[in-house]
């Protein structure tokens, strides 16, 4: 008898179907649209997007056909140097987040000084731990 696992998804696959969901978000299309021109059903997108089955290199070859990009556009964040390639990974993994990308979608088009108020109130309403990646983005991003 075949012996069942509960084994997570591959951090690489998380990072994958996260690409795959942003690049899908980005142009508009639904699961439902890429499933279609995939021939699969939204929900296996929606297994591929979470990083629970894994994408066969022929599928991907039609995801980014479907997605009007290249094969190596959704694989860029999997190829980083070898000094920080969790932190792409770390990103791609927030951006699953409900929401997240409509926040930043909307976020992106504030003048500066909105964007400063509106993180310091959300700080104040979820204040996030320090980490290192998080000091380091926060020394990037303040400004002069």
């Amino acid at each position: 008898m075949p012996e069942s696992t509960t084994k997570s998804p591959d951090p690489m696959d998380i990072a994958l179907g996260a690409a795959v969901r942003i690049r899908r978000r980005t142009i508009g299309m639904s699961q439902e649209a890429l499933a279609e021109q995939c021939g699969v059903s939204f929900q296996q997108i929606q297994k591929y997007e979470n990083g629970a089955n894994r994408i066969s290199f022929s599928r991907l070859v039609q995801i980014a056909r479907a997605l009007r990009c290249r094969v190596t556009d959704l694989l860029d964040v999997l190829d980083t140097p070898d000094e920080e390639p969790s932190v792409d990974l770390d990103l791609l993994s927030r951006m699953r987040t409900p929401g997240a990308l409509e926040l930043l979608t909307v976020y992106e088009h504030l003048p500066a000084d909105a964007r400063t108020a509106l993180v310091s109130f959300l700080r104040i309403l979820a204040p996030v731990p320090s980490t290192p990646q998080t000091q380091a983005g926060a020394r990037k991003r303040e400004p002069a």
